[in-house]
């Protein structure tokens, strides 16, 4: 694993502010940890975080699993096999320059959709479309989170955090198959994923508390805020 103590260390305070981030929102994790994981050391991203994102998506239903909307996780789903087989052939054709690219375009492309306020109707068709999109980034750049916030922009609270939180289980589970399946995970994505699970841990247990006494808003300009700086050095590195 070549990667130092000290990036170690660095890495896990990231990752325990994105769970905790992720526990109260719904969603920030990879939005917020993968960029700035990627400038610590490209070794510590963005394998480990999708590896990591699976017990907090568990732990996201389990707490909340009252509020999940089933009415669109279906079609959202079906959209992601056809936008992960896109993803295994970009990621097949992609240098270290073209990845920090495509993940600084996606975190600030992210940033732009989350804070326009744009809402999403809810149609099979969208719902489908929104799939695929999410199926290629999370591929690629495990951040498949904004394109299906959108779509419930105009919930609140347990309904956001438990759905996006199934959403995001079997997404993902169907991303690490893919990328299993293509070769694209190492005995090092795994070793870190695995040696930073006490941080996600720590922050998801923390956000139980902080999503009772911090606003979503709050939080969610503080995620937008970070991940728009890291990505915008990301995009500086590759040029």
């Amino acid at each position: 694993m070549d990667v130092e103590l000290i990036e170690l260390a660095a890495a896990f305070v990231v990752v325990a502010f994105a769970a905790a981030a992720q526990g109260t929102v719904g969603m920030g994790f990879n939005i917020l940890a993968v960029p700035v994981m990627a400038l610590i050391n490209p070794a510590l991203a963005p394998v480990p975080q999708l590896i990591l994102s699976l017990p907090l998506t568990i732990g996201s239903v389990a707490r909340e699993r009252a509020g999940v909307d089933r009415s669109g996780v279906f079609w959202i789903l079906m959209g992601r096999f056809p936008g992960a087989a896109i993803g295994v052939w970009l990621l097949s054709i992609a240098t270290d320059r073209s990845l920090d690219l495509f993940i600084g375009s996606m975190v600030l492309g992210a940033v732009l959709m989350l804070a326009s306020g744009i809402r999403l109707v809810r149609t099979r068709s969208v719902e489908f479309a929104t799939g695929v999109f999410a199926g290629i980034s999370s591929y690629v750049a495990t951040i498949g989170g904004p394109p299906v916030a959108l779509l419930y922009s105009k919930d609140e609270g347990a309904t956001v955090r438990a759905t996006l939180g199934l959403i995001f289980l079997l997404g993902s589970t169907i991303t690490l198959l893919a990328r299993t399946v293509a070769g694209d995970i190492t005995g090092s994505d795994v070793v870190i994923g695995v040696s930073l699970f006490p941080a996600a841990a720590i922050g998801f247990a923390f956000s139980s508390r902080l999503k009772e006494r911090v606003t979503a808003r709050h939080l969610r300009v503080a995620i937008l805020s970070l991940s728009s700086v890291a990505a915008v050095a990301l995009l500086s590195r590759a040029i």
